[in-house]
């Protein structure tokens, strides 16, 4: 019946080895929150969530990287040549680097609409539209942060401070610089432990993916197909995280 939505899909390397396939990802609170709940899958998922929230929140720390990032290319010849199946990017094409202190980080190729973000964690892009969307939260008070995250659950725009940036990229490079820093699911119990030392959480559509070094995420436009219509829409069930 004509029911066919192409999606624009993600792989996650480091250093030319293939993590995954993806979606979406979050590094910084995104990632740690994560690592947190996993640790206590004893409990509910909403309490689970919860708690990690409010664990990230109570531990909340900047994450000192570097982001590289091809920004999009909406030329119509080569947006054609994509949708026809070209692996190749722009030659002409320039990367941009950004660093500093990140709060969070968040690579989203789809909406990513749910209860908790009735307009989706990235608004602006959609399923099958050859672009990433990268925010990144730069490093602010707890205060401010919170107001950033009680917005997704809002009508405005979760982007509007001054500490928020997003980009509309097809590749991204995130290059933690600070080793020590890296998160062990154990340190709090085995302060001494070694065996998760220096490994970054990531987020990978609900997935906990934990790296040593860089990420690289590229898109490749319109990968796979999905049967249905209307996929965009979110119902009016609304849940918001009770930790907020």
């Amino acid at each position: 019946m004509g029911h066919i939505q192409p999606v624009d899909v993600c792989t996650f390397s480091t250093t030319g080895k293939l993590l995954r396939f993806g979606f979406s990802a979050m590094f910084g609170f995104g990632g740690r929150t994560l690592a947190l709940a996993e640790k206590h899958r004893w409990m509910s998922p909403t309490q689970r969530r919860d708690f990690a929230v409010i664990q990230a929140l109570a531990k909340l720390k900047p994450e000192d990287c570097e982001i590289s990032f091809l920004p999009f290319n909406s030329s119509p010849d080569l947006q054609e040549r994509r949708a026809q199946g070209s692996p190749k990017s722009d030659c002409n094409a320039q990367w941009q680097m950004i660093q500093g202190q990140f709060l969070n980080v968040s690579i989203m190729a789809i909406p990513c609409l749910c209860s908790v973000a009735p307009r989706g964690l990235a608004p602006d892009t959609r399923l099958n539209n050859g672009s990433m969307a990268l925010i990144i939260a730069r490093n602010t008070s707890r205060q401010e942060f919170i107001k950033h995250l009680k917005r997704y659950a809002s009508v405005k725009n979760q982007f509007n401070f001054p500490f928020v940036e997003t980009y509309t990229v097809e590749e991204v490079k995130v290059y933690p610089r600070n080793k020590t820093s890296a998160y062990s699911l154990e340190e709090e119990d085995q302060p001494h432990e070694t065996a998760s030392e220096n490994r970054f959480p990531w987020n990978v559509d609900g997935d906990l993916m934990e790296v040593t070094s860089e990420v690289h995420i590229k898109l490749h436009p319109r990968l796979i197909n999905l049967y249905g219509e209307s996929m965009e829409e979110m119902n009016d069930s609304k849940v918001t995280c009770n930790c907020l």
